[in-house]
């Protein structure tokens, strides 16, 4: 007989799998959307307006060159009215789940799909496998708010979203999961495995049945190694993590430049158009334009020769620099595997040339170069290994696939410590992220859990009277004020320990620590738990702001505890 806790378990768990199908289905069809909409707008900048643009100087067509530019302007019409639409849409959902609720604007929604589409299919150097999970996230949190569902129910929903965008665009279920869950959980939650992954597989089946085709990218088959190789492929991730550190920096710089740039907001995206049709004219046909899924099919293919390969490599970092920094909309996945199937090729060709008796193979060292690059911008080498695998079906590479992903990880994580290319856009705004762990406190402020009535000595008062406080209220710490209200100290257990009777009539003004930390309502607790951890505090007074050290509350390692652990209850749905 069913208990009345298990009916309600199971009616929970059916609501959750309906919603998690529905959010695979809206993620699947968004993506199909967006993906139609920038074959629509390719096919009017490049089949339209490039025969008509077309001019011919030194075998040099600078039709080319003013296509992105054109799409750039139209781009920077919309980025004036919505700034926040710059970038790749990854940063946006991570900030819509840990800090927002799960709640993303439809209107900015509209505007981003709308801007990416034309970046994208005008030429502008960026991917589309970033919007694209941020169109399903958008989505399914529109969804989520017109049913009225809990706060942690939206959090899960437009992280499944998110999940079948991005499994949608590679065919990959598992691999798509995993980068939801790595990225923005910044972890693996079992429980939440269970609606990510059903999402993720109802988004991928969505998109094959309209498109018939996910990733556009034909992989060899019949690809091996052998154990002596293992080592190459060990420095091969060193090298691309070492790159893809530098090159988060080289993008956050770009973007820094150009809003320094004393130019109008409107001709950012024009002079950032105008730099990538330059260096996309000399290879048109290579991937320079666009996503680049082209150019890495002829370097699977060994199509490429080395110093080919290299120059595509640096112009396509160059390419996405100019697009995303100049606040064009776009992501970086589709040209981090650009950037690292390039490299990895040219650095599997010189090891094959110099090491002959190897039989080494070349795409087997683009697909681990794409997965270090990736791995090391992304910080998600999880999704990698399974992405290569989903790819190619075959599980021969997957050891070296996997000395890449995780040596280009780490490497990368040393130099970025503990930031992403998408983590350092929510910190620029002010958030605390970091990957790798689950962000609990740092989603919670000190206004949330101090207590606002706090019991606190003034400076006039002697020991006698700090002790009579201790065992009336059971407090071992306490802030001190002077005549106005305004903390000047703190006092506690320690600094009146042992004390002789005769110091114990003394004012507790004489016996106040010199460093103490106090902390303000809008800081995280995270930040407020490392304040007393550096002063080694049982607690710390809140007050009004730095320039006003009135008293309003006080926050203790307790407080912190129980906030965390409530926090992390939240992320479970179970």
């Amino acid at each position: 007989m069913m208990t009345s806790g298990n009916g309600a378990y199971l009616r929970k768990w059916g609501i959750v799998m309906a919603f998690s199908i529905l959010a695979g289905v809206v993620g699947g069809l968004g993506a199909v959307v967006f993906r139609l909409m920038i074959r629509f707008t390719h096919k009017f900048f490049f089949g339209m307006l490039l025969p008509r643009l077309s001019f011919t100087l030194y075998h040099l067509n600078l039709g080319y060159v003013l296509l992105p530019a054109i799409g750039g302007l139209f781009v920077a019409l919309l980025v004036v009215r919505f700034p926040d639409i710059k970038g790749n849409g990854i940063p946006e959902v991570i900030e819509a789940v840990i800090f927002k609720g799960g709640r993303i604007g439809g209107v900015f929604a509209i505007a981003k799909i709308v801007a990416t589409s034309v970046t994208i299919g005008s030429g502008g150097s960026v991917g589309r496998e970033g919007p694209i999970g941020f169109i399903g996230a958008a989505l399914t949190s529109a969804f989520a708010k017109w049913f009225g569902l809990s706060r942690e129910m939206r959090k899960l929903l437009v992280t499944c979203g998110l999940a079948a965008g991005i499994a949608g665009t590679f065919n990959t279920p598992l691999a798509g999961a995993m980068f939801a869950l790595e990225v923005v959980y910044m972890g693996a939650f079992s429980i939440n495995l269970v609606p990510i992954f059903i999402a993720s597989v109802t988004g991928n089946a969505v998109t094959l049945a309209v498109l018939r085709r996910a990733f556009e990218v034909e992989i060899p088959g019949g690809m091996g190694h052998t154990l002596p190789e293992l080592p190459f492929f060990f420095v091969l991730g060193l090298l691309l993590g070492a790159l893809a550190a530098l090159y988060v920096r080289v993008i956050y710089a770009f973007i820094e430049g150009f809003e320094r740039l004393p130019v109008p907001e409107v001709f950012k995206p024009v002079l950032g158009g105008l730099g990538v049709g330059l260096l996309g004219a000399f290879f048109p046909n290579y991937g320079i334009f666009g996503v680049g899924y082209e150019g890495m099919s002829l370097a699977f293919y060994g199509k490429l020769v080395v110093w080919l390969l290299l120059t595509l490599g640096v112009l396509k970092m160059l390419a996405t620099a100019l697009t995303i920094g100049s606040g064009q909309s776009g992501g970086v996945f589709a040209p981090s595997l650009y950037i690292g199937t390039m490299f990895g090729s040219a650095f599997g060709m010189v090891v094959a040339k110099l090491f002959p008796s190897l039989g080494a193979m070349p795409t087997v060292y683009a697909l681990a170069g794409m997965a270090a690059f990736f791995s090391g911008m992304t910080q998600a080498p999880i999704t990698q290994i399974l992405m290569v695998t989903e790819l190619t079906r075959s599980y021969a590479i997957l050891p070296a696939v996997m000395t890449s992903a995780t040596m280009g990880f780490l490497t990368a994580r040393f130099f970025l410590k503990g930031e992403s290319v998408y983590t350092l856009k929510l910190v620029r705004k002010g958030y605390r992220v970091r990957t790798g762990k689950p962000v609990i406190l740092e989603t919670i402020s000190v206004g949330e859990i101090m207590t606002r009535e706090p019991v606190y000595v003034t400076a006039d008062m002697t020991l006698f009277d700090v002790e009579h406080l201790i065992s009336e209220t059971g407090h071992d710490c306490f802030p001190v004020v002077d005549n106005e209200g305004r903390v000047i100290g703190i006092i506690g257990v320690k600094d009146i320990l042992k004390k002789p009777s005769s110091l114990k009539r003394m004012r507790v003004r004489r016996f106040l620590r010199r460093a103490y930390g106090v902390t303000y309502p809008t800081e995280t607790a995270e930040t407020a738990l490392e304040k007393l951890m550096a002063y080694d505090q049982n607690l710390l007074p809140v007050v009004r702001g730095p320039n006003d050290r009135r008293l309003i509350g006080v926050v203790t390692k307790k407080d912190i505890y129980t906030a965390y652990y409530r926090g992390l209850e939240g992320m479970y749905i179970d």
